[in-house]
């Protein structure tokens, strides 16, 4: 009895067990049916498309042809679903674009690559461009193992990673290119990479390494005396000297741009890039210098009728004035500005203009001609129905200082 007992215990204990598991793998199961299936990568779907032949061998010249045609169509497609709003059909139709273009070369499959991941990139779609970076890589790394690589195919990947905003990887590249370049006198291709250079270490806000590399391609287009070129370069490395406060190299890049744009007749640029060098002569403390080339900026607005940039400079230059207080000067330099206001139809420039020459004959205490100036303002103060009380409390001022006097 007791061991018929035991045994029956042990087939107890054994129904519960085998029910327990029996009820986790009912579990799992619901679970694994409830859980989304893994995604494919789009890039990675095998390659069986009406669009090419079933048998895989080398396409002829023709299919070619009409197989870029064909991608074309595709291109335009997702770029229709694209502007209606429907993005994810979008970029499935680009997929398919792309799995089917890596029939044509590697070049060309890196080319699409780079052109629809910066779409992705531009719209935020994170796993797009991951997906797209990733072939990229490979395709890299592919490349590199192989016993030669085309200069080429060099372009085309840095470019594609430029346009997926990996910029490094691409800085990496353009320098192998332009070490090869060098080596092997390659000009045109060492100048490619250079500007690539150039533009990728401005895109990371690198401006010393975009300085060096923009005097380079400088020197070369001096070198080979394209002006429009020099001039191109001139304009980047302003833009550059300016935003990274340089302000020597600043003057010097700006002075040279003055001399090209009269060499290429380009007059209207030079008032504004006046008033540019004078603020730099200022932060250098060189008033003389600045002064100089605020006059210059001045008189050539005038004379092409560039008002805007006239008053620029004139304001500029009253304000170095007072800095310096040499007021009458200043004042000198104010009732110009009136003129150039008046002509140019600067209303709000105008009353500011009055009240600045308001305030300054009240500490010269000519009280007379600081009323004369307030009362214009007030009159256009009135007209733009801003600023009246401002006007109308210096008005009282004055006269207070008047009434005194008698």
């Amino acid at each position: 009895m007791i061991h018929f007992f035991s045994i029956n215990k042990i087939c107890t204990l054994g129904s519960i067990v085998f029910i327990v598991s029996f009820n986790n793998c009912i579990f799992l199961y619901d679970l694994a049916l409830s859980l989304p299936e893994p995604a494919l990568d789009p890039l990675e779907i095998p390659l069986t498309d009406p669009l090419i032949p079933h048998i895989v061998r080398p396409l002829t010249i023709l299919e070619q042809t009409r197989l870029r045609k064909n991608l074309n169509k595709l291109n335009q497609k997702a770029q229709k679903e694209l502007n209606i709003g429907n993005v994810d059909l979008a970029f499935s139709v680009w997929y398919r674009e792309l799995r089917l273009g890596r029939v044509l070369g590697r070049i060309e499959e890196i080319n699409r690559l780079g052109e629809i991941g910066k779409v992705a990139w531009e719209l935020a779609r994170k796993e797009d461009v991951q997906i797209i970076s990733k072939r990229i890589s490979t395709l890299h790394e592919i490349s590199e193992k192989e016993s030669s690589i085309s200069l080429n195919l060099l372009m085309v990947l840095a470019d594609a990673y430029f346009q997926l905003n990996n910029l490094d990887n691409s800085i990496i590249i353009y320098k192998k290119i332009l070490k090869y370049a060098q080596k092997k006198q390659i000009t045109l291709v060492a100048e490619k990479s250079l500007q690539g250079l150039g533009k990728l270490y401005l895109a990371k806000f690198d401006f010393p390494n975009a300085a060096r590399i923009y005097e380079k391609l400088l020197y070369r287009a001096q070198i080979k005396k394209n002006i429009h070129l020099e001039e191109f370069y001139l304009q980047i490395l302003s833009s550059i000297y300016n935003a990274s406060s340089q302000t020597n190299n600043s003057v010097q890049i700006k002075e040279k741009l003055v001399k090209s744009y009269f060499l290429t007749q380009k007059i209207h640029f030079i008032p504004s890039l006046k008033v540019d060098i004078g603020q730099d002569y200022q932060l250098l403390d060189q008033p003389e210098i600045a002064s100089k080339n605020y006059q210059e900026a001045y008189t050539l607005a005038w004379k092409l009728k560039l008002f805007r940039v006239a008053e620029e400079a004139l304001i500029k230059l009253s304000s170095l004035y007072e800095s310096y207080k040499q007021v009458d000067y200043a004042l000198q330099i104010y009732q110009k500005l009136l003129q150039v206001e008046k002509i140019s139809y600067n209303y709000y420039g105008l009353m500011k203009t009055y009240s600045i020459v308001g305030e300054i004959y009240m500490e010269k205490f000519q009280y007379e001609l600081a009323l004369s100036a307030f009362t214009e303002g007030l009159i256009l103060a009135r007209s733009l129905n801003h600023n009246q009380e401002y006007f109308l409390m210096q008005i009282k001022k004055v006269n207070k200082a008047i009434s005194k006097e008698f």
